[in-house]
């Protein structure tokens, strides 16, 4: 294995992993195959670039598109916010669908609500996942930052909503609190600088038990 330049870090994360102020390359984050990664943090942190980097590992769940899905049944007319309750629930329901399977999952979500990532939590284990997530912590200036490099602004009202749970959240594991208060078998914390270093991830079979085959058996 090369150990020099360019070498990649493998990280399989178990707990609060505070990658913040760290100047690591190449480093990939590494979780089961059946996994369930949430990418949160606020709009216009980069969640939707880091998806897209990640999304020939797993299957993306992003809420923007249920919600082009209600738009485009709705009449031009209705307002957003009068069927957004409905667009939530339908998106809920994709992704509680989407655990039935065993396909990695890759969740966009703020994760600024104490009670979707309960719900999130408790359904991947339900399911018989882990739920993980990759919390990208860049600050209020960098996120509205990248909100009009996007041209796409959140009202001043729901990013404040957004800033308050997310530094509730914070403020809970950044004290090196456990990772099990927040619901999810780990937490990754990522700043602007790892996050542009443009980590990778990957999702792959538990090792088998040492001096014997897989429980499944050989491939055919």
């Amino acid at each position: 294995m090369d150990r020099g330049r360019g070498a990649v870090r493998s990280i399989a994360p178990q707990g609060i992993v505070d990658l913040r102020g760290r100047t690591d390359a190449g480093l990939c984050l590494s979780y089961p195959r059946d996994a369930v990664v949430v990418i949160a943090g606020l709009p216009g942190s980069g969640k939707s670039t880091l998806l897209r980097a990640w999304a020939d590992a797993g299957t993306v769940l992003d809420p923007r598109a249920t919600r082009a899905d209600c738009e485009a049944l709705m009449p031009s007319w209705l307002p957003y916010g009068v069927y957004r309750p409905l667009a939530r629930l339908h998106h809920m329901r994709r992704i509680r669908g989407a655990m039935r399977g065993s396909s990695p999952l890759l969740v966009h979500d703020c994760g600024s609500r104490a009670w979707l990532r309960r719900w999130l939590a408790r359904s991947a284990d339900r399911a018989g996942r882990q739920a993980h997530m990759v919390l990208l912590d860049v600050g209020a200036r960098e996120a509205l930052s990248g909100q009009r490099a996007r041209r796409r602004l959140t009202s001043p009202r729901v990013f404040a909503t957004h800033e308050r749970g997310l530094d509730s959240l914070l403020s809970g594991i950044g004290g090196g609190g456990p990772a099990r208060s927040t619901g999810f078998t780990s937490v990754v914390l990522l700043d602007r600088r790892l996050r542009d270093t443009s980590p990778r991830a990957r999702f792959t079979d538990p090792p088998p038990p040492r001096g014997g085959r897989r429980a499944d058996g050989p491939a055919g």
